[in-house]
């Protein structure tokens, strides 16, 4: 509850912010929430924020907020970082425009299950998007719970994944249709990260399903408990990689959001993987993301 001075010696309380789940897994809409108001109240932040553990994706609607609002509410998480590929706004840095149009060149890194730059070795600790313009119909996004993916795996999965590593690489995605020289610059600047199979929530302790389109391979796999002969290790590994990252698919582990003109949606990283559907061209849709600095997986 948050308590508003309205003049001397008189006070009054204000309701809680009004979250209304979207599926029985992830995701709620907030409403009578002004996101620019958020940005400036430290108690507002702590509520959204516990909200944000809870529900792992946030949704607004109708918020008129400036870029230095958006970067500012993004910032009580903790520091933006910029992406060097897609660079971001030069007046507001780590302010990242995603914007597609008929010029756009083709791609696909959205429209894949992914949690935003694992291959870093610190990856984000979550996202704040904004829709600044997009079409009337398409362009949705889908985020998926992966600590509920992780807690229902088969207990034989869970048993067989428990202390496995894996690679993950921004040379294999975004340095890919890269020329060679700049391609490999690009792994010299951020060498593939390794996470663990299977992370920890920082804050709510929950297990979480940490690999997704970025990640390239299992790097303990080859042991004696796994591999009885040298031929054993690229089809076991692979085969329980590709299964692993199926499990985002899961409908009942997701929740879709239809953007409209300033809509937004607030992201837990660390939990969530998400995928931007590409099925609007030729309309146009752009979008606007700030990116919260996280920490080392463990």
């Amino acid at each position: 509850m948050t308590t508003v001075e309205l003049a001397p010696g008189a006070r009054t309380t204000v309701s809680p912010m009004d979250a209304r789940p979207l599926t029985c897994s992830i995701g709620a809409e907030l409403h009578g929430v002004d996101l620019a108001d958020v940005s400036r109240d430290a108690d507002l932040f702590a509520e959204l924020r516990s909200l944000l553990l809870k529900h792992k994706v946030l949704f607004f609607r109708d918020q008129d907020m400036s870029r230095a609002e958006h970067v500012a509410l993004a910032e009580r998480f903790g520091s933006l970082e910029d992406h060097p590929v897609v660079g971001s706004d030069p007046d507001h840095p780590g302010l990242v425009q995603i914007y597609k149009d008929l010029d756009s060149p083709p791609e696909a890194f959205e429209n894949s299950f992914h949690c935003d730059a694992t291959w870093r070795v610190n990856p984000p600790m979550g996202c704040v998007l904004r829709c600044v313009e997009g079409p009337a119909v398409g362009g949705d996004t889908i985020w998926v719970n992966m600590a509920l993916a992780y807690e229902r795996l088969p207990e034989r999965v869970k048993e067989r994944i428990e202390g496995l590593r894996a690679r993950h690489s921004i040379e294999a995605s975004f340095g890919a249709r890269l020329p060679m020289e700049r391609r490999l610059e690009l792994k010299e600047r951020f060498p593939d990260a390794e996470h663990p199979v299977v992370r920890t929530h920082p804050e709510t302790g929950e297990k979480i399903l940490f690999v997704n389109s970025f990640t390239t391979h299992l790097t303990n796999y080859h042991t004696a408990d796994n591999v009885r002969c040298g031929i054993d290790y690229a089809p076991g590994a692979g085969d329980l990689l590709r299964y692993l990252q199926s499990q985002a698919t899961i409908p009942e582990y997701q929740v879709r959001w239809r953007w409209t003109k300033n809509s937004v949606a607030i992201w837990d990283n660390r939990s969530t993987q998400h995928y931007a559907v590409q099925d609007y061209w030729p309309a146009v849709r752009k979008m606007e993301r700030a990116g919260i600095i996280g920490d080392r997986t463990f």
